[in-house]
């Protein structure tokens, strides 16, 4: 783990190179395999390949182009009633973006072991990622991973 950590960082040029379907699927699994609160995957991951969406999310991101550069783009979104369920307000309001936000980091290690490489982006309008990608309303995007190989 200590390699990985090391190889880790965020990357903003991405090579013009498909990512394999195994790769993509062995990062949904460790994604998915993330810790979440009463193991209840209050979380959802949209996965976005199409060069348009991408570039609609570029927009919705403040222009963040590298985004439409990378060739796999994942949005985590919070699923709060799922964990309001079981927890209440805490659950709705803290637990659920924690389980985004943990499967999303799972996501870059993964990636990062497979020999690719990630960028957090945070910075984007909520409603118009929900409108782009026809987001359930209750549903809340946190965290914007796009994916790829380095290009820097």
């Amino acid at each position: 783990m200590d390699e990985v950590f090391k190889n880790r960082h965020s990357v903003r040029i991405f090579q013009n190179k498909l990512v394999e379907s195994e790769k993509l699927e062995e990062i949904l699994e460790a994604a998915n395999s993330a810790p979440s609160a009463g193991n209840l995957r209050a979380r959802e991951i949209i996965v976005v390949k199409e060069q348009v969406v991408k570039e609609k999310i570029v927009k919705a991101a403040r222009d963040q182009d590298f985004i439409a550069q990378a060739p796999v783009v994942l949005v985590f979104c919070a699923v709060p009633k799922r964990s309001a369920v079981k927890y209440k307000e805490r659950g709705r309001d803290l637990y659920a973006i924690q389980d985004a936000t943990i499967a999303a980091s799972f996501a870059w290690l993964q990636a990062v072991i497979l020999g690719l490489s990630a960028c957090w982006v945070g910075a984007f309008t909520e409603e118009e990622i929900k409108e782009i990608l026809q987001i359930k309303e209750t549903w809340q995007p946190v965290a914007i991973l796009p994916i790829g190989y380095a290009g820097e």
